[in-house]
């Protein structure tokens, strides 16, 4: 018995070094949406972790705080770097527009745009031995306008009923408009200057004819993969209005060719990891329990589509296969959403106050079943958004769960949660335990600590100095990260009992695009 035992764990020694060795100078190009952390750093980390090398362009070309990334000369960055690639994953918004941002508000005309469109064509041409996906995103329809930099200056006063408007359009177009509906949008057509509409709807109606065209392009092989994201939605909206007609139009080619689904900023940590499993020649299997109540029927805030479809689509996206089976599962996904699928913002300190709730147990106990039984779980945190579920988080620190699960994600929208844990969660099954626990370290400092608890102090400081969360000036900068270093760090010892012995050995936390909606927390493990 104990040979047969040694037997076998030096067969899953072998296993294991065999992955990382096919990994040893294997390059993976990669352009971003933009230089946000969960869209480069976080993603280039899960890779590096497996031995890839990440090929991504110089930052200042990128789509940043201060400028949208320049197509151009990202353009010949890719030309001349894929030439030392094994596998590309290309941003169609930051090589046509320059980013996700600039994709909303440019003012390029079709021509331009088509070009550009036209060069990932040329791109398979020149490189046809380069394994190359692209990701993409239909232009998203905020439910009202706000004073940061993402939306033409008018979306800041008619965004709420240029939202309104188009949700009414979108559903007259489906035969779903009642009578009452048909007064509303009449009301709003009038109340809506004309020039406004036409400069919105011309911006998407571009954007809208390249993503035809590039699904086009991937039914004539350009793309390996395309998947195409619904940036921030709703069930009914422009975006959804968009996104059923290219569903439409990609329907022959399949999801495994070519996904029309919803999210935006998870979606290239999908398909870096759909990289590797290609690479490695691995389909993980993955499978999902949802908490009672609404479930895989949740309809998510920002989110055009039940939550169950989203999962599913990150699944194939993934190169993963879907099986009811726990037991054989190489990632078993938990979702955690509440009986009655509500979702709420994390920021909501009436809601989410940390106090236990009925519905927490029912979620926690298959947890605590799955880590005992010792299948490598995945916690998909969505009952709120833009943060953890504190009273979920107390509970798992309570139990010793933190680090006894293998994935965990909560930031942002359901669908950047489910899809960038699905992505990360199927590649630590190549981890180290060392390794599984620096990326879930990153997930609670970015999310339980700041986004859920701490980003609310901040941003009361940020005012108190007299400036704008969403635009914080150089002079203040210094002292708003000294401040959120210190709460940062006082969390973390408080909360996160790092396993074996490791200890902070480094530890820094920046606003690297000069606002508070998103930070950058960076550290080491030592003994």
């Amino acid at each position: 018995m104990r040979r047969i035992v040694l037997l076998l764990a030096t067969l899953c020694l072998l296993i294991f070094s065999a992955e990382t060795a096919a990994a040893q100078g294997k390059k993976i190009l990669y352009v971003p949406i933009d230089n946000r952390p969960c869209n480069l750093y976080q993603v280039a980390q899960a890779a590096q972790m497996l031995g890839y090398e990440v090929l991504t362009p110089p930052d200042e070309i990128l789509g940043g705080p201060k400028f949208r990334g320049d197509p151009e000369k990202l353009w010949d960055w890719v030309n001349a770097t894929a030439p030392q690639a094994d596998y590309a994953v290309l941003s169609t918004d930051s090589l046509i527009y320059g980013s996700l941002v600039a994709s909303r508000m440019h003012d390029l005309d079709n021509a331009t745009i088509m070009e550009r469109a036209e060069r990932f064509k040329t791109f398979r041409e020149k490189f046809p031995y380069v394994t190359t996906c692209a990701i993409g995103t239909i232009m998203r329809t905020p439910r009202t306008g706000s004073h940061a930099s993402a939306e033409p200056e008018y979306y800041y006063e008619y965004g709420a009923k240029i939202f309104q408007y188009t949700a009414l359009v979108d559903k007259q177009e489906m035969g779903l408009l009642t009578s009452s509906d048909a007064q509303k949008l009449k009301k709003l057509e009038a109340d809506i200057p004309r020039e406004y509409l036409d400069d919105w709807f011309k911006r998407r109606a571009k954007n809208s004819d390249a993503n035809e065209y590039l699904i086009r392009l991937t039914r004539e092989g350009a793309f390996d993969f395309f998947l195409l994201g619904c940036d921030d939605s709703a069930q009914f909206s422009q975006t959804h209005r968009e996104s059923r007609h290219l569903t439409e139009l990609a329907a022959d080619m399949g999801k495994t060719v070519v996904q029309v689904t919803s999210g935006a900023d998870e979606l290239g940590m999908l398909m870096v990891a759909r990289a590797i499993n290609t690479d490695m020649h691995f389909r993980p299997f993955v499978s999902v329990k949802y908490n009672d109540g609404t479930g895989a029927k949740t309809f998510p805030s920002y989110g055009n589509e039940p939550i169950g479809v989203s999962i599913d689509d990150a699944i194939i996206a993934v190169g993963g296969l879907k099986i009811p089976a726990h037991e054989r599962a190489d990632l078993v996904v938990v979702v955690n959403t509440r009986r009655n699928g509500k979702t709420f913002e994390s920021a909501n300190a009436k809601r989410n106050t940390g106090k236990p709730r009925s519905d927490l147990r029912t979620f926690i106990e298959p947890v605590e079943k799955f880590v005992a039984a010792g299948y490598p779980v995945g916690v998909a945190d969505i009952t709120f958004s833009n943060g953890s579920d504190n009273a979920l988080m107390k509970r798992m620190q309570r139990d010793d769960l933190l680090y006894k699960i293998r994935s965990y994600s909560g930031w942002n929208t359901a669908t950047n949660t489910t899809g960038f844990l699905i992505g990360a969660g199927v590649l630590t099954k190549h981890m180290t335990d060392r390794e599984v626990a620096e990326l879930l370290t990153t997930r609670y400092l970015d999310e339980w600590a700041y986004q859920a608890n701490i980003r609310q102090e901040i941003v009361s400081e940020v005012y108190a100095l007299g400036d704008k969360p969403l635009g914080i000036d150089s002079k203040n900068l210094p002292r708003i990260e000294q401040l959120l270093n210190e709460k940062m760090r006082a969390f973390a010892e408080k909360n996160l009992h790092l396993p074996n012995g490791w200890h902070f050995a480094a530890f820094n936390v920046t606003l690297p695009w000069q606002r508070t909606f998103e930070c950058d927390p960076r550290f080491e493990f030592t003994n």
